[in-house]
C-alpha cells in the first residue's frame, strides 16, 4: 500500500462518508479510508479477473462502482495480466496492489511480503458424493421449474437490479434445474462473500469431530491466555454465533466496502486479519451480546489454520490441503479457490470462490446431519446445532455460521412469510449469494448474483424456493 498526503479534493468526500456512515464505530482517518477503498477495488478486481475470469469492465460496472460511491470518480485501476496483478489508486495519491497467487487466489500486498507457499499438486481424495449432473447444462425438468427460473432471472426496470448470475436446484441428490447469465458458465467460480462463513462452520465441525478443536471452553488464542484477560472466556461457539463480545464493528450494517467500519479495514487494509481482530477490546461479556462482525470468523479461520496441519499448522498450504482432503474433495467440489491473508489464514469471512454447482454440493452436506455416502464428516447433531437460533439475534435470525428460519425470530417470520420453509437455513452473502438448505424437502437451492438492494434480493430468492417447492409438489 502506497500513500501520499491526500489533497482537499479527496479529503472532502472521505469526510462526508465518515459523517454519513451508519456503523458509527470508526474514526475519520483519511489514509486508512483510502487504503480500504483501493484495497477493495484491487482485491475484488483481481479475483474477478484471474479467479472467476469474468469480463473486468462488466464486473466493475455491476459489482464495484455501485459500492464505492461517492468517491468512484476518484478511483482508477489497472490490470496487469502479465504479472497477474491489479493496481488501484485514488486520484493517484494512494495505491493498493493485489496479486494473483494461483491456488491461493488474490491478496492485497503489504510489507513485509507473505512467506512463499509451495502448493504441491496431489490426487484428490475419493468423493463420497455421487455426481449431481453430467457436464452439460441441466434444463428444468418441468415447465413449472422453467417458470421458476424465468422469474428468478427476470430483471427489474429500475435499480436496484437483481442481476441474477446463477441458479442451481438440487433435489434427491441430482440437479433438476440450473441456469446462468451471459458471461457465467457451469464452471465459473463465484464469490460467496459471507456464505464463506458457513464453509468455516464445516471446517470447524470437522476439527471438532476429530477432537482437535473444542466447541466450548476457551478458544486457543494465545494472545488471550493470560489469567486476567477477560477475552480468555471467548469460545469457538461464541465465534461461530457472533457472541464474542469483541468490539469489531458491524459487518451487517456496514456492507462490504464501508470505509470506516473495522471489518472493512481488516479485510482490505490489513496484512494479518486475525491479528487485527484479536486486538479488539471487549464490549460485552462473551455470550451475552450478539453482534455480526467479520472479525469473529477471521479468528475462527486462524484456529482452523493452526489445527489443520497435525502439528504443522499455521500455513496456507497445510490449511488448503486439509480443506481439500476433508471437505472439498469428499463433496466433489473440484474448482474451489479459498483466499488467504499474508499470514496464511483463510479469509473465511468472505473470500471463497466456487462454481454454483460446487456451492450446491456444499449445501448437500447439511441435508443428512453431515453424513455423505454413509460417512460422517460433521459431528453427530452438528447440523441442528448449526441451524439453532442464537439468543440475541431475534431481529435477524442468526444461528452458527448460517442464517436460520427455525425458532421465532422476526427475521425467520419474515422469511417464512416470503416463502421459505420453517426448517430451512442458509449460507448467505452480500449482494445476493445464497445456498438454501431445506432438509424436509431434500432440497438445496444455490443462487448467486450482484444485487444492491437493502436485503440482498431476499424476496426474489424466497419466491424462487417457494416456486421450486410448488413445482416439485405438482410432480
Amino acid at each position: 500500500m502506497r500513500r501520499s498526503p491526500l489533497p482537499l479534493a479527496i479529503l472532502v468526500p472521505l469526510a462526508g462518508i465518515a459523517l454519513l456512515s451508519l456503523s458509527g464505530c470508526g474514526r475519520f482517518d483519511p489514509g486508512r479510508m483510502a487504503g480500504v477503498a483501493t484495497g477493495f477495488v484491487s482485491h475484488q478486481m483481481c479475483s474477478a479477473t484471474f479467479v472467476s475470469r469474468l469480463d473486468p469492465q462488466a464486473f466493475y460496472r455491476e459489482a464495484v462502482a455501485p459500492t464505492t460511491k461517492p468517491i468512484d470518480p476518484l478511483l482508477s485501476h489497472r490490470i496487469d495480466r502479465e504479472r497477474g496483478e491489479v493496481i488501484a489508486s485514488i486520484a493517484g495519491m494512494a495505491e493498493s496492489r493485489a496479486a494473483y497467487r494461483g491456488p491461493l487466489g488474490c491478496l492485497v500486498l503489504h510489507d513485509p511480503p507473505p512467506a512463499p507457499e509451495q502448493i504441491e499438486p496431489t490426487p484428490p481424495a475419493p468423493a463420497l458424493l455421487p455426481p449431481i449432473a453430467g457436464p452439460a447444462l441441466v434444463e428444468p425438468a418441468s415447465p413449472a421449474l422453467r417458470v421458476a427460473l424465468d422469474r428468478a432471472f427476470e430483471e427489474t426496470p429500475v435499480p436496484p437490479y437483481r442481476q441474477t448470475k446463477a441458479v442451481v436446484v438440487v433435489q434427491d441428490g441430482r440437479i433438476i434445474a440450473e441456469r446462468y447469465a451471459p458471461g457465467v458458465a457451469i464452471d465459473t467460480p463465484l464469490i460467496g462473500w459471507s456464505a464463506t462463513k458457513s464453509v468455516m462452520n464445516a471446517l470447524a465441525g470437522i476439527l471438532v469431530r476429530q477432537g482437535r478443536l473444542s466447541l466450548h471452553g476457551p478458544a486457543p488464542v494465545a494472545a488471550w491466555s493470560g489469567p486476567k484477560d477477560p477475552r480468555h472466556a471467548i469460545s469457538v461457539d461464541n465465534l461461530l454465533r457472533m457472541t464474542s463480545g469483541l468490539d469489531l464493528g458491524n459487518s451487517l450494517m456496514a456492507g462490504a466496502s464501508d470505509l470506516i467500519d473495522p471489518s472493512s479495514q481488516m479485510l482490505f487494509d490489513e496484512r494479518d486479519m486475525a491479528g487485527f481482530a484479536e486486538r479488539a477490546r471487549l464490549k460485552a461479556a462473551p455470550g451475552t451480546r450478539w453482534a455480526y462482525a467479520n472479525g469473529n470468523t477471521l479468528l475462527l479461520s486462524r484456529l482452523v489454520r493452526d489445527q489443520a496441519g497435525n502439528g504443522a499448522g499455521g500455513h496456507a498450504a497445510s490449511t488448503l490441503a486439509f480443506a481439500r482432503r476433508e471437505l472439498f474433495d469428499r463433496l466433489g467440489m473440484t474448482n474451489v479457490t479459498l483466499e488467504f491473508d499474508a499470514t496464511g489464514t483463510p479469509v473465511g469471512s468472505s473470500h471463497m470462490l466456487a462454481p454454483a454447482r460446487d456451492w450446491a454440493r456444499f449445501g448437500m452436506l447439511y441435508l443428512a446431519d453431515g453424513v455423505v455416502g454413509g460417512t460422517r464428516l460433521l459431528p453427530d447433531g452438528w447440523v441442528d446445532y448449526s441451524a439453532a437460533p442464537t439468543p440475541g439475534s431475534e431481529t435477524f435470525g442468526y444461528a452458527a455460521g448460517f442464517w436460520t428460519n427455525r425458532g421465532d425470530s422476526a427475521g425467520a417470520r419474515h422469511r417464512t412469510r416470503l416463502g421459505l420453509p420453517v426448517d430451512s437455513f442458509m449460507a448467505r452473502g452480500a449482494f445476493g449469494q445464497y445456498v438454501i438448505v431445506v432438509p424436509s424437502r431434500r432440497l438445496v437451492v444455490a443462487r448467486f448474483g450482484i444485487s444492491h438492494s437493502h436485503d440482498n434480493d431476499m424476496a426474489t430468492v424466497a419466491r424462487l424456493v417457494a416456486d421450486v417447492i410448488a413445482a416439485t409438489d405438482v410432480e
